[in-house]
């Protein structure tokens, strides 16, 4: 289990996050930087980043054919970020490409390969009706799950609802990444499928993605270390 949370860096400009990441005296951080902030600020995001001594998940959830996101993953392995993603229901092929693209294009080690299963936007009902998958949430998530791993993928990222069935389908090295978390006394916003970072141990979860209830907090400092505290009370999940 990853001691520290990840902290969503979802600001529309590089001065906001700055800003942001000022109030932690250069505290070494996990922050993700997701197609908001990457988009429209460009690579000169992750260099900054990494100057501050953060380390990265890159979230941008790429889902093309295979060559245009085995060159892809090719050029972002370059940028020395720590973790990045695809989107699962790219396939199989897509998602070996991927990594293959990643260790053509990294000097060093590779970052970590997630890809997503359902998003914890997306509700079962949803999924029916939009995505056509006739089964339950939960065999949508596990049969992704079990595509990723095949592709080579180092682990995916999820709820934690499915964090527990996908450890035992999966092993507990598999990473399960589950964003979606709160404090309690948080608003869901616009995720469907959340827990807080107490939950998300129990539950499973190898590391957790905080946005709103840290970034949006009146004191982000100190609802940071709320969830780290309660993210990292048991030190011996796997």
């Amino acid at each position: 289990m990853e001691k520290e949370p990840i902290i969503a860096l979802d600001f529309p400009t590089w001065e906001d996050t700055e800003h942001f990441l000022q109030l932690f005296s250069n505290e070494s951080l996990y922050v993700k930087v997701g197609m908001e902030l990457y988009l429209q600020n460009g690579p000169a995001v992750i260099e900054k980043l990494k100057k501050m001594n953060h380390r990265i998940f890159l979230d941008l959830k790429l889902h093309d054919i295979p060559n245009t996101v085995q060159q892809a993953m090719k050029g972002l392995a370059n940028l020395g970020v720590d973790m990045i993603n695809v989107h699962a229901a790219g396939g199989e092929k897509m998602m070996a490409a991927a990594r293959e693209g990643l260790e053509q294009g990294a000097s060093g080690n590779r970052p970590l390969l997630l890809a997503v299963t359902q998003l914890t936007s997306t509700s079962e009902k949803q999924m029916h009706k939009e995505q056509l998958i006739p089964v339950s949430l939960e065999e949508s998530v596990l049969h992704y799950a079990k595509l990723t791993k095949a592709a080579g993928c180092d682990g995916v990222v999820c709820s934690v609802h499915e964090a527990a069935a996908i450890r035992e389908a999966c092993g507990a090295e598999f990473l399960r990444v589950t964003p979606g978390i709160r404090l309690k006394e948080d608003e869901a916003n616009d995720q469907q499928r959340i827990a807080d970072p107490a939950g998300a141990r129990a539950l499973g979860s190898s590391m957790i993605v905080v946005g709103r209830s840290i970034t949006k907090a009146n004191k982000p400092v100190e609802a940071y270390q709320k969830v780290k505290q309660q993210w990292g009370e048991i030190t011996h999940v796997k």
